[in-house]
């Protein structure tokens, strides 16, 4: 069978661990970044390179050790804030003192949340312990575990190992260390696997583009934010479940993407652009037995605390219901930049900003229904990671809070909707440095830190970028053509049951060169799938 580097147009390989070398997108071939990259070690791959052959060097596995060395980076960067000093009465405490924490700029949300959600103490359980917060003033509060309830479970599980390796450690079996940076370092553990999860995940999904996840691996954005709080789990479980789906298999994808909305909801948000490309393909039984599973999945693991800790449970629903706008958010930079107050204003405690939880939740859901309109409309269907990019940049954008860690959620969909390396890159960069300035803005001007202003310019930069990635994704779904994915005929390769399917439902619309085009693509995939079978 004759083949060329852009695929395999008689019949499709299903899966990458099957393909030839010449049948995998070479990124040294076909992207100007990479092409540049490789001339200090030889060029890009030679024609008659003999690739393929290693016993042990597949393009995953160096993609794995790429994101070990991102992380191994990354907990660098976070290793400041876990240094110790002998106070003067001889007790050692965690070195934060004149601001560390923003002027080392290594803070994670890890090291102060296992005091703050009361974790060092063994006698703890989230959901069931609370404390009082701002006690005798008018800000008092009774505050529980404020995480989902994996995530909860993982600090709790984290802190319990703590808990073993000090009382080793006290016995003279392992080193001893300050507990929280012990804790620091098994969360640093475990969410490294996760991510390591995530590369292999996205390999996986890419199949003839494996090469892809290198961007996974070394973004910059891993390297600053993937200790920062514990998002490198839902990502996680949302590629995997993409996996899943990608391999036809929408029971487990929903068992795994029920299992990402009990860490981080963001993992729901994919079962949107499934809905409207099934309801294209006439694949609801699939999309019903996905949303079912996930449904039920997440029912499982919440239900014993929703009976039993009800209000401990509700922690997390009441806190992102109360919670005011975030200093990085869009509202919160239209409001510095105008003056305009008009979204609430000061909140009494326990109060919700009402109008800014409805402009934001009636903005994600417009935002979503053009993205429907998309779906159903464009001259071609959509391939799943284009729609579920679209829609988690919708939140983020519209959403009040855009913790500099959510960004994680994007990385993995934008490598599957958008493999242009240079563009990737170039975002990921933008998007890590925000760091810098957040980490100077919270360390205060009267520090010697930066004005807001200067910090929410940043953000604007930050939220203009996605949105061009977001106009990008567009043009490709209107024009089929431009998207590198889609070469030799291949339609989607994380579609699963979508994938090579003719449409059922679909908004028709004025007849141009794009519908042209995107039928001459259509009759080629089927044809190359009635090849392939």
């Amino acid at each position: 069978m004759s083949s060329d580097i852009h695929g395999s147009p008689e019949a499709p390989t299903p899966d990458t661990a099957s393909l030839d070398a010449t049948q995998r997108e070479i990124p040294s071939w076909s992207d100007p970044l990479v092409e540049g990259a490789t001339r200090p070690v030889g060029g890009p791959l030679g024609t008659h390179a003999a690739v393929g052959r290693h016993w042990f060097w597949t393009p995953l596995r160096v993609c794995l050790l790429l994101a070990i060395l991102g992380l191994t980076a990354g907990w660098f960067g976070k290793a400041a804030c876990i240094q110790q000093y002998v106070t003067d009465d001889g007790g050692v405490e965690l070195d934060w003192r004149s601001g560390r924490q923003y002027v080392a700029m290594c803070y994670s949300d890890i090291v102060p949340l296992y005091t703050a959600e009361r974790l060092d103490d063994p006698g703890t359980f989230p959901y069931a312990t609370s404390w009082v917060e701002n006690q005798g003033t008018e800000h008092e509060q009774v505050r529980y575990m404020e995480y989902p309830v994996l995530s909860g479970l993982f600090q709790w599980v984290n802190a319990k190992l703590t808990h073993a390796w000090t009382g080793a450690a006290q016995a003279g079996w392992l080193p001893a260390a300050l507990p929280v940076a012990v804790y620091f370092n098994i969360t640093a553990f475990f969410l490294s696997v996760a991510w390591l999860v995530t590369v292999w995940a996205v390999a996986r999904t890419a199949r003839r583009r494996v090469w892809d996840a290198a961007i996974v691996a070394v973004s910059p954005l891993v390297v600053v934010h993937a200790f920062t709080n514990f998002d490198a789990l839902a990502t996680a479980a949302a590629a995997t479940g993409l996996l899943a789906w990608s391999r036809s298999r929408p029971v487990l994808a929903g068992v795994l993407f029920g299992i990402g909305a009990a860490t981080k909801l963001y993992p729901l948000f994919l079962l949107g652009p499934l809905l409207v490309l099934c309801l294209r393909a006439g694949r609801m039984r699939a999309w019903s037995a996905a949303a079912g599973t996930t449904a039920l999945t997440w029912t499982i693991i919440n239900l014993p605390f929703m009976l039993f800790l009800r209000e401990g449970w509700s922690e997390f629903f009441r806190l992102n219901t109360q919670r005011d706008m975030d200093p990085d958010s869009l509202y919160n930079v239209i409001s510095y930049f105008t003056g305009w107050q008009g979204f609430d204003g000061p909140l009494a405690p326990g109060e919700a900003p009402a109008v800014l939880n409805t402009v934001s939740g009636a903005l994600f859901l417009a935002l979503c229904a053009g993205i429907a309109y998309v779906g159903l409309s464009a001259p071609r269907r959509p391939r799943v990671a284009q729609l579920c990019f679209l829609v988690v940049a919708a939140f983020l954008l519209t959403n009040k809070v855009w913790s500099p860690q959510y960004s994680l959620w994007l990385v993995p969909l934008a490598v599957l909707a958008l493999p242009r390396w240079r563009l990737l890159l170039g975002w990921m960069v933008i998007d890590a440095l925000v760091w810098a300035p957040r980490m100077f803005y919270y360390l205060g001007t009267e520090n010697k830190g930066l004005p807001e202003g200067w910090f929410l310019g940043t953000v604007v930069v930050r939220d203009i970028v996605v949105v061009l990635l977001c106009v990008v994704v567009l043009r490709e779904i209107y024009r089929p053509s431009r998207d590198p994915v889609r070469v030799a005929g291949i339609d989607d390769p994380a579609g699963g049951v979508l994938d090579g399917v003719a449409d059922s439902v679909v908004i028709r619309r004025r007849r141009g060169p794009d519908r042209r085009e995107a039928r001459r693509d259509q009759s080629l995939a089927r044809r190359n799938s009635m090849s392939a079978a």
